[in-house]
């Protein structure tokens, strides 16, 4: 059984670590950009909520985000075990995945946090030549990051499930140590 919270700041490498990660154990890997598209696309009840939210170009709401992942965890596939990848941000968010998880009978095994030094994200980002990736949008965005995520990173620590790998080195070899936390190898 896997069931992992992925967190790491933006230009971490955090999308393509989860999708090699999520391959090699064989689990959904949820991502609330892709759960709330999803949701947008099928006009589910929550995704028509959601899509009023996002075209007002607004945050949607804890709670309908919960809400979202709540369907989402409750699907078959996601029985043997799932990879949440940008949920929760926040102390406030951590603490309703932690209720829904009981609620459903599931638990989160470990957080995984992928830890590059800003730099390296500033000159990754930079690199990737997105229109809104400027230096100063960047920096505030890992500063924004590091408010809301570093009182998480102690929040788990403090439970005992948070399991650190650096970020800063070859893809394969961040790969190779995730993979080996999730089969129990933990270093």
């Amino acid at each position: 059984m896997t069931r992992v919270i992925f967190l790491g700041p933006p230009g971490a490498g955090k999308g393509t670590q989860a999708q090699i990660l999520c391959e090699s154990a064989n689990v959904p890997h949820i991502s609330t950009g892709d759960i709330l598209r999803a949701a947008v696309k099928e006009k589910s009840a929550l995704g028509q909520k959601a899509e009023g939210y996002m075209s007002a170009g607004e945050l949607v709401p804890d709670e309908l985000i919960l809400g979202l992942i709540r369907e989402r965890l409750e699907k078959k596939d996601a029985a043997s075990g799932w990879l949440l990848d940008g949920f929760p941000r926040n102390v406030e968010q951590a603490e309703f995945l932690n209720e829904l998880l009981e609620e459903i009978g599931q638990t989160c095994e470990f957080v995984i946090n992928l830890e590059v030094p800003d730099e390296e994200l500033v000159s990754r980002l930079l690199a990737r030549g997105r229109s809104d990736d400027k230096e100063a949008v960047i920096r505030n965005r890992l500063e924004v990051y590091r408010e809301q995520t570093e009182p998480l990173i102690d929040l788990y620590n403090g439970k005992e499930k948070l399991v650190s790998v650096d970020g800063n080195q070859d893809m394969a070899l961040v790969s190779e140590e995730l993979k080996g936390i999730i089969q129990g190898k933990k270093s």
